[in-house]
């Protein structure tokens, strides 16, 4: 992962988040492999309930909790050191309204993962999924070898049991899937 400085600018992360359903309507969310927080701490602004953020990282968790508690954000965030792949993610069935899966399908088993967002999702819950385009000559990302294509992405998705929704163009550098259950 690149330096945050450097992640950051990838990202208009309000638009973003917008533009792939997630809204003030929006109770409960998570936000599998959170990192430095770029996506969570402006869904919990947006959201009126929680929003888990789910790392495996030590480093990403401890940066975090600094930044929940420098936008005073304890009650809206929930962060969760876990390692989701191998134990799921600890959450009730049917338990939050929104699932981001950001930068992460290029996991050994994306379907695993997305199984366990769509367990997780209550019924007409929200996806979103983001991932770096499928370009050589983007500046960051997992291996060519490795990252998927949206197509692929949204394939896996529906083989769990979620409907397509839409695609963006996320510009510069990635794509967004926006999916429901």
């Amino acid at each position: 992962m690149p330096e945050e400085k450097t992640w950051d600018k990838f990202f208009n992360p309000i638009k973003i988040l917008k533009t792939l359903g997630l809204s003030s309507s929006t109770i409960d969310a998570v936000d599998f492999g959170c990192g430095y927080g770029t996506f969570t701490i402006p869904a919990a602004k947006i959201i009126r309930g929680k929003i888990y953020a789910i790392d495996v990282e030590p480093e990403m968790i401890e940066t975090l909790k600094r930044k929940v508690m420098d936008y005073n954000l304890k009650n809206k965030v929930e962060i969760i050191l876990r390692d989701f792949m191998s134990e799921g993610s600890g959450l009730e069935d049917a338990s939050v309204d929104y699932a981001m899966l950001f930068n992460i399908l290029h996991t050994k088993e994306p379907k695993k993962l997305l199984k366990e967002a769509y367990r997780i999702l209550r019924p007409g819950g929200k996806l979103g999924i983001i991932h770096w385009n499928y370009d050589p000559t983007t500046p960051a990302g997992p291996s060519m070898k490795i990252r998927p294509k949206p197509e692929q992405c949204i394939r896996w998705a529906e083989s769990v049991g979620f409907n397509f929704e839409q695609k963006h163009d996320l510009k510069s550098y990635h794509y967004g899937i926006f999916m429901t259950k």
